[in-house]
C-alpha cells in the first residue's frame, strides 16, 4: 500500500498553490524586477563581487539565442567572426588621445603579472585596430567588417543592477573598415537597420536612433548614434549603439591601404555594440507580468512545454502519447515535463518562466485526438487537433511574437511628451515620459544647458533624432537663445 505523501505526488487533475510576487510590475517595478530574475532563475547576485553576476541556465539559453540570431544578421551584411584576446596592452590606449581619455577611469588594470600593464577589455577598438594595420594594404581588403561575442569590463561606479548596469557585460562588437567616408556613413545606417530588424522587429522591443551630443559621444569618435528604449519606472536604458570613428583611430594605428592609383590612403572606420545581456533586461522589462516572464518564441529557451496527466492506470498511454508529440514537434525547443509534481503547479511553474505555450492533455484528449494549448501572454486555452499540433504550434508562435510587438509599439507610442517650457519638461519627466523640445544646440556651446537639465531635473539630453530632421521653433527654454536643434531628454540609468 502507498503512503500518503507518495500518493499526494501522482499526477491528478487539480489546483496547486500559485507562485505570486510580492509586488507588482506597475506598482514597483525595481522590486518586480529584482524578484523576477531571482524566481525565474535568470540570474543570481550572490557571487559577492559588486558588479559582477553568475547568469543562471534559463537566462544564458535566452542570450545564447538572441547571440545565435543577433550574429546571423550580422553575417547577412557580410560581418564575419573573430576572438580577440580579453586584454589590450596599456600602449594601446595611449595612441587615441580622446579614446584613453574618455575610457581610463573604466579600465580594470592587470597587476603584477610580470609583463606590460595589461587593461581587461572595455572595448576593443585598440585590440582591433593594432591588427588591422597589419591586415589591410590594398582597396582590395576593404572593405574589412568583423565581429566578436565577447564579454567587456567597466568599473561602473554607480549603483549597479543585473543586466542593466554591470561592471560585466556580454555583447557584440562589430568593427568595419572603409575606402571612404560614403561607405563609413552608409554603415551606420546599416547599424541602424540591423537594430531595427532584430532587437525591435524580433525581440519586440521599440527604440528611438539618437544622434548623442558632442559632450556625450563615444571616445574617439566624430559622432554617436544610440538606441534609446524605456523601462517601466520611465527611465532610459540604452542599446546598441553605432560610432562613426572618421579617422582618429587610422591615424593613430596607422592603418593606411594602397588606392587605385597607388597612392597611401587612411581607412574609414565605424563601430557598433549591441550589448545583449542589457538587451535581455529590456526584454524582461517590456514584456513580463505579475505572473512572471514573457519571452517572445524567438528567444524563449524553451518554446513549448508538454504537460501530460495521467494516474497508475493509464500513465504509460499518456507518457507515450506525449513523447510522440514531442518528437513531432522536433522542430522547436520543447520540454517534456514528466516531474513528479501536481499539474496545477507545473503550470504555474512554466507560466513563471515565461514558457510560450503549453500543451496540456490526458486520456480522454488522446482518446478524443485533441489537445489544450495555453498561450501564455493571452493567458487563454484553446483546442487543437493531435493532428495538426505541429502547424498550428508555428503559427501560434508567429501570432505571438507579432502580438508582443504590438503592445511594446502601442506603450511606446506614447512615451514622448512634446513639451516648450521649462515647466512642461519637468512635469513629463515626473510621468515617466520622454520630453521632446527646442535646444539651443547639441554642439560644445549648448553643453551648460545641458548641464542644468542633468543638475535640476536629474535628466540628460538625448540628443537628436538620427532617423529624421525635425525643425526647432522659437527659443532654448533653458538658455533663451534662438533653437537650433530638436532634443529628446529623459532619466536614464
Amino acid at each position: 500500500m502507498e503512503k500518503p505523501k507518495e500518493k499526494e505526488n501522482k499526477q491528478i487533475r487539480g489546483e496547486e498553490k500559485k507562485i505570486t510576487f510580492n509586488v507588482s510590475k506597475e506598482n514597483n517595478f525595481s522590486n518586480w524586477y529584482s524578484e523576477i530574475l531571482e524566481k525565474a532563475e535568470i540570474t543570481d547576485i550572490r557571487y559577492g563581487v559588486k558588479g559582477f553576476v553568475v547568469i543562471r541556465p534559463w537566462g544564458a539559453m535566452a542570450i545564447e539565442n538572441m547571440y545565435r540570431i543577433y550574429e546571423q544578421a550580422l553575417q547577412d551584411t557580410n560581418h564575419q567572426p573573430t576572438v580577440f584576446p580579453a586584454v589590450i596592452p596599456e600602449a594601446n590606449f595611449k595612441k587615441e588621445e580622446g579614446h584613453v581619455e574618455g575610457f581610463t577611469p573604466q579600465v580594470f588594470w592587470l597587476q603584477d603579472i610580470g609583463e606590460e600593464k595589461l587593461a581587461l577589455r572595455p572595448t576593443s577598438e585598440t585590440a582591433f585596430y593594432q591588427m588591422y594595420n597589419l591586415w589591410i594594404r590594398s582597396w582590395r581588403d576593404l572593405p574589412l567588417k568583423l565581429y566578436q561575442r565577447a564579454n567587456v569590463f567597466r568599473y561602473e561606479t554607480k549603483a549597479t543592477r543585473p543586466l542593466i548596469r554591470a561592471r560585466e557585460f556580454h555583447w557584440i562588437e562589430a568593427h568595419d573598415a572603409f575606402a571612404t567616408k560614403k561607405e563609413a556613413e552608409e554603415q551606420v545606417q546599416e547599424d541602424i537597420q540591423t537594430t531595427e530588424k532584430i532587437m525591435h522587429q524580433v525581440f519586440g522591443v521599440p527604440f528611438l536612433p539618437m544622434k548623442r551630443p558632442q559632450w556625450d559621444k563615444f571616445p574617439g569618435a566624430e559622432y554617436t548614434i544610440g538606441s534609446d528604449t524605456i523601462m517601466p519606472d520611465g527611465k532610459i536604458i540604452q542599446q546598441p549603439s553605432t560610432h562613426l570613428l572618421g579617422q582618429h583611430f587610422s591615424k593613430a594605428f596607422d592603418i593606411k591601404f594602397a588606392n587605385k592609383d597607388e597612392k597611401e590612403e587612411l581607412v574609414w572606420q565605424t563601430c557598433y555594440g549591441p550589448a545583449i545581456s542589457r538587451i535581455l533586461a529590456s526584454v524582461i522589462s517590456m514584456h513580463g507580468d505579475d505572473s512572471g516572464l514573457v519571452l517572445p518564441f524567438a528567444i524563449s529557451p524553451k518554446q513549448v512545454v508538454i504537460v501530460p496527466i495521467f494516474n497508475e492506470k493509464n500513465e504509460k498511454k499518456v507518457m507515450k502519447a506525449a513523447e510522440e508529440i514531442k518528437e513531432s514537434l522536433k522542430d522547436f525547443r520543447v520540454q517534456l515535463d514528466n516531474s513528479n509534481k501536481r499539474p496545477g503547479e507545473k503550470f504555474f511553474f512554466w507560466e513563471m518562466k515565461g514558457v510560450p505555450l503549453r500543451i496540456e492533455f490526458g486520456e480522454k484528449e488522446i482518446d478524443a485526438k485533441e489537445l489544450t494549448i495555453f498561450i501564455r501572454d493571452k493567458k487563454e486555452k484553446i483546442k487543437t487537433k493531435l493532428n495538426s499540433i505541429e502547424k498550428e504550434v508555428a503559427k501560434l508562435g508567429k501570432d505571438f511574437d507579432k502580438r508582443l510587438l504590438e503592445k511594446a509599439d502601442k506603450m511606446f507610442s506614447n512615451i514622448v511628451v512634446s513639451c516648450k517650457t521649462k515647466e512642461d519638461i519637468k512635469n513629463a519627466l515626473d510621468n515617466k515620459k520622454i520630453a521632446r523640445f527646442s535646444f539651443c544646440s547639441i554642439e560644445s556651446d549648448g553643453q551648460k544647458c545641458a548641464e542644468f537639465i542633468e543638475k535640476e531635473l536629474q535628466a540628460g539630453v538625448r540628443g537628436i533624432r538620427a532617423d529624421k530632421k525635425e525643425k526647432p521653433e522659437g527659443k532654448c527654454p533653458f538658455c533663451n537663445k534662438p533653437a537650433k536643434e530638436v532634443v529628446y531628454a529623459g532619466k536614464s540609468y
